[in-house]
């Protein structure tokens, strides 16, 4: 028997349709149905890769005696947090608020008005059934206190989105930042801070333009200690690519096993711009393992790219990554499987569970590593595999787009380019309405259906910055074009005044507050995406250049507290201080082909590229672009104008010219 579940499109709330439990939908429903009964909801967060998410469901939900409690005193509601992040991030904050913590599942208790009035995250059952029983006693016998109550904790929470405008960047800003980080740095294992480590992609980002800018060995050490221990690590999948969500040791050893779309797009980038940076051949390679991974197991049928894959499999945890000395042998025989498993870090005492260890890669591969790889891959392959939650998310695919795009370009991969074009063809067709109040985004789709959640800011920044990535990795106009249509309704729907971003728009779904953030976590939020996107954007056409400032501005205040929760700000303010530095080759023989290639070599932050025959237009459309009026051929023959400000140097015509014209 199925709940009120079943016909939803999110992969999360369709494991829970045939829970006892009469989960429903986030909606106007499930409030009018709190008040009808009198009864409180309890709302339940999640998504589909997180463990502890199933924990709960299979103690909790999945029994009949949880059930009976929670559907005869609650209306219950299930969320995915991916699909409502807004739902989300106003209820984490108040759990955040209420017990010093947060995380998945999380469990809130709200008045039918939905104003919060207990939080938690995981409950085992004994302790779960004592939790229902308690709410439904202090609901029944203390409500005014119990209102009263929730009608503060969400005042409070209105009141923390009151934030005033922040001090715009300076370099001296962007200098103290990386003084921090390096307090915090850990030298010996790299990453910052103990267990959990997470992986510190935009962090990453902001030192290699730092580095880049002013040339700060401090800045590219952190970078290269960081991600060569993450690359030789477990955290990274040593057989097929990409990056699990974070490692629960602070030495990079046992991952959480889930693979996440954003963290993968994210570090995509910013191992190709350590390849770039400095030529690291592990850089290159993790580039091309995490592509691979990107295209052969997240991308979609539609072309667009799912969201994650499950940290269990057939509700074991990690049991389709670790090995044994025995499994390695068996695979590769007695005398390679011993030599494997010493380089791999496979031990008889197990570096998991039950003596089985996470792959890692302790020194630098032998020449037997690609057939030992391709031998254990396959072997992987025979075992129960990690559920796909296969949902697009315009925000995450927007940092797919830009990461293989840049990759692409750089290393010469058009296949790259071309996916990252599919995905946005996919997203611009099924996730954008063009409407009279301008382009619309929804947040997510699944199987070629689009779901009803409006998008929020961050989708309308990371997709607007991948489409400015895929416009200079191609040199078609319609990307620009299309970018520069979702920053206008970002500015007009969610602009806060003060130059942050509110995550929902004005006109959109009216929760019981509207949050503001301009700190960054797993993934860049709504004000430094919007940020980075308004500053390439600027840097292209002239324009929004105040409100992009403006937004680096409202996130320096988090900068200065805490750089590691500031990365894609402070990455914006790098790009800003340092340019733009334009960049507009003009003309179609490979000597032009060639230019290119040295503006995509090029480490200066905030360097954009535009190419065209020489007319003022771009190749391929013929659309005119503000980079490339007035700068025609030279003498009938290629030519790139460097640019500060649209105001350029002379022509250079060779390719060494160019090169020592970006340095």
């Amino acid at each position: 028997m199925t709940n009120r579940l079943a016909h939803a499109t999110s992969p999360y709330l369709l494991q829970h349709a045939e829970n006892p439990v009469h989960w429903q939908e986030w909606g106007p429903a499930a409030f009018a149905e709190a008040r009808e009964r009198d009864v409180p909801i309890l709302l339940s967060v999640g998504y589909a890769a997180c463990h502890w998410c199933h924990v709960m469901a299979h103690e909790s939900f999945s029994d009949e005696q949880v059930a009976e409690a929670v559907n005869a005193a609650f209306v219950a509601v299930k969320v995915d947090r991916e699909e409502r992040p807004d739902v989300d991030a106003v209820y984490m904050q108040a759990t955040q608020a209420l017990t010093g913590q947060g995380g998945w599942p999380m469990t809130c208790f709200l008045t039918p008005a939905g104003d919060p009035f207990f939080c938690g995250t995981y409950y085992p059952k004994p302790q779960f059934l004592q939790l229902l029983e308690s709410v439904q006693r202090v609901w029944r016998t203390e409500r005014e206190q119990v209102s009263g109550s929730a009608e503060q904790i969400t005042a409070r929470l209105r009141s923390a989105q009151h934030l005033t405008a922040g001090a715009p960047a300076d370099v001296s800003t962007l200098a103290a930042a990386v003084d921090t980080l390096a307090e915090g740095f850990d030298a010996r294992r790299g990453g910052f801070g103990d267990a959990p480590k997470f992986p510190p992609s935009m962090v990453a980002e902001f030192l290699l333009r730092h580095h880049g800018r002013t040339g700060s060995p401090a800045a590219l050490e952190m970078v290269e200690r960081t991600c060569t221990a993450m690359a030789r690590g477990g955290i990274y999948d040593q057989l097929a690519g990409g990056f699990a969500r974070y490692s629960v040791d602070g030495d990079w050893v046992v991952p959480h096993f889930e693979k996440m779309l954003y963290d993968n797009a994210l570090l995509l980038r910013a191992y190709t711009h350590w390849f770039r940076t400095t030529g690291s051949a592990l850089a290159r390679r993790v580039v091309v393992e995490t592509v691979e991974f990107l295209l052969g197991d997240l991308r979609t049928p539609e072309g667009g790219f799912a969201s994650s894959l499950d940290a269990d499999a057939d509700g074991v945890e990690g049991s389709t990554y670790v090995w044994t000395p025995d499994q390695l042998a068996e695979v590769l025989g007695p005398a390679d499987g011993a030599q494997a498993a010493e380089l791999l870090g496979v031990t008889p005492e197990g570096t998991f569970e039950g003596g089985a260890s996470t792959l890692r890669m302790l020194a630098a591969p032998p020449p037997e590593w690609p057939a030992w790889r391709s031998a254990l891959l396959a072997a992987r392959g025979g075992r129960v595999q990690p559920a796909l939650d296969d949902k697009v998310v315009t925000s995450w695919n927007g940092l797919a787009i830009g990461a293989l795009a840049e990759a692409g370009a750089l290393l010469g991969q058009p296949e790259w380019v071309a996916a990252a074009r599919s995905a946005a063809e996919l997203l611009w067709e099924l996730h954008a309405d063009d409407g009279a109040a301008g382009v619309r985004l929804r947040r997510s789709s699944r199987s070629g259906t689009a779901g009803e959640a409006a998008g929020v800011a961050d989708d309308y920044g990371n997709l607007a910055g991948g489409l400015l990535a895929l416009h200079q990795a191609t040199g078609e106009g319609v990307w620009l074009v299309r970018a520069g249509a979702l920053l206008e309704v970002a500015l007009a729907q969610f602009a806060t005044g003060d130059g942050a971003f509110y995550d929902t728009p004005a006109d959109g779904e009216q929760l019981v507050v509207r949050m503001r953030s301009t700190s960054d976590n797993a993934e860049p939020c709504g004000t430094s995406a919007l940020a980075e996107a308004l500053g390439t954007y600027a840097a292209l056409t002239g324009e929004h250049r105040e409100a992009a400032d403006a937004a680096i501005g409202a996130g320096m205040t988090v900068a200065r507290i805490d750089p590691r929760f500031a990365g894609w700000t402070l990455a914006a303010a790098e790009a800003s201080l340092a340019g733009p530095v334009q960049v507009a080759v003009v003309g179609t023989d490979a000597v032009a082909d060639e230019m290119v290639q040295v503006v995509w070599e090029s480490t200066s932050p905030g360097l954009v590229l535009a190419a065209g025959p020489g007319d003022g237009t771009l190749a391929g459309d013929g659309t005119p672009h503000p980079l490339l009026a007035d700068r025609p051929l030279v003498d009938g023959g290629s030519a790139a104008y460097v640019c500060r400000g649209f105001v350029c140097d002379l022509p250079v015509t060779s390719v060494a010219a160019l090169r020592d014209a970006l340095r």
